[in-house]
């Protein structure tokens, strides 16, 4: 799959849009177990924090957090739908909803894995 270097995202009413810089294009789709994207069952690729601008609605966006109040997970206020989040694993990169970018269908994603965020690695004992 082919991803311009700048990419347009949105959720799904089109009130929050974002642009994503991605040099390498879509780099390491995921999915998560933890309860939380267990639940909201999204495939996630991760963008170094500067590479992630929010170009419309950014008073649209609604925080989320829970637990250790690490992880910053936005969700528009408006549809609900998630966007991006702030990693916990790594505070310099935003997680963010492969969905929400124009023209990818995540179905058409092949063997993305699964991360053991059950066991968090910032709870594994070193």
């Amino acid at each position: 799959m082919k991803i311009n270097k700048i990419h347009k995202a949105s959720c799904h009413c089109k009130a929050v849009i974002f642009e994503l810089h991605l040099p390498n294009g879509l780099e390491n789709p995921r999915r998560c177990d933890c309860s939380m994207c267990r639940m909201r069952g999204t495939i996630a690729a991760s963008v170094s924090l500067e590479n992630l601008k929010i170009l419309q609605g950014e008073d649209k966006l609604t925080l989320y957090q829970f637990n250790t109040m690490t992880a910053k997970h936005y969700f528009c206020s408006i549809c609900g739908i998630y966007t991006h989040h702030q990693r916990r694993s790594n505070p310099t990169q935003f997680g963010f909803n492969i969905a929400c970018l124009e023209g990818v269908n995540p179905f058409e994603l092949k063997d993305v894995p699964v991360m053991d965020g059950i066991n968090h690695p910032a709870d594994r004992k070193k």
